[in-house]
């Protein structure tokens, strides 16, 4: 199964979840319809995976605990950043310039019907991206997404992961931190994980790297994981 893939660059938090959300309906929707077909007039659904970065932004998981966000409402819009609470699951996060954001929406049925691996195939393509910058991501037990130095006191995060399903058909994904602001994660309690550090590829490596550059590194490894192919629109 293949998967069309597209970049929407630089779009505000909210634009990019009404489109995500679309294209979540609609197959959701197709496969609903397609249980009351026989097999021979059933039409394929069409998994899709969005590359976005945001405008400084937080969002709020529908477990999340508001507490998490330190800002009142008049700081927060003198940061230049925006409060949304959304139906992924997970804490709170923070979103900005300088972060890749995946949002794979696949219909699993295509891949594998577990959740929990699917999860766990997603921090193996953020951890084999990594790898080739010399970093070394791992799994933190209990805590979703890529960390840095686990088990240790200096035990930090790089890349956040939340996602959505139903009807096996996934939306929301994964945030890693490259070139970001990590100013604006001292402003919430990252994930509802408190006592715990945020890193990006840039603190780490000390310089800059580019957004496109990462981008092409994930394809190829989420390709590899998932064991599919990407076409442009």
């Amino acid at each position: 199964m293949k998967i069309k893939i597209t970049d929407l660059g630089l779009t505000p938090y909210t634009e990019a979840w009404d489109i995500q959300q679309n294209i979540f309906d609609k197959i959701v929707e197709r496969k609903i319809s397609n249980r009351k077909l026989e097999k021979e007039n059933q039409q394929e659904t069409q998994s899709q995976f969005l590359f976005v970065e945001h405008p400084h932004v937080y969002t709020l998981g529908k477990s999340g605990d508001t507490a998490n966000m330190l800002l009142d409402e008049d700081t927060l819009k003198s940061k230049g950043a925006t409060f949304v609470k959304v139906n992924r699951g997970g804490d709170i996060t923070y979103h900005g310039p300088g972060q890749v954001v995946g949002y794979p929406i696949l219909d699993l049925d295509h891949f594998f019907t577990d959740i929990h691996l699917y999860l766990r195939k997603l921090e193996d393509v953020i951890i084999n991206t990594i790898a080739e910058y010399g970093l070394k991501g791992e799994r933190s037990e209990g805590e979703t997404g890529v960390w840095l130095d686990v088990g240790k006191p200096t035990a930090r995060k790089i890349c956040a992961m939340g996602v959505r399903t139903s009807r096996w058909v996934t939306m929301h994904g994964f945030a890693l931190n490259v070139n970001s602001n990590l100013e604006y994660f001292d402003y919430i309690v990252p994930c509802g994980i408190k006592g715990k550090a945020v890193a990006s590829m840039h603190s780490e490596l000390g310089r800059e790297i580019g957004l496109n550059e990462i981008k092409e590194k994930i394809k190829f490894h989420f390709v590899n994981v998932f064991k599919t192919e990407f076409f442009n629109n």
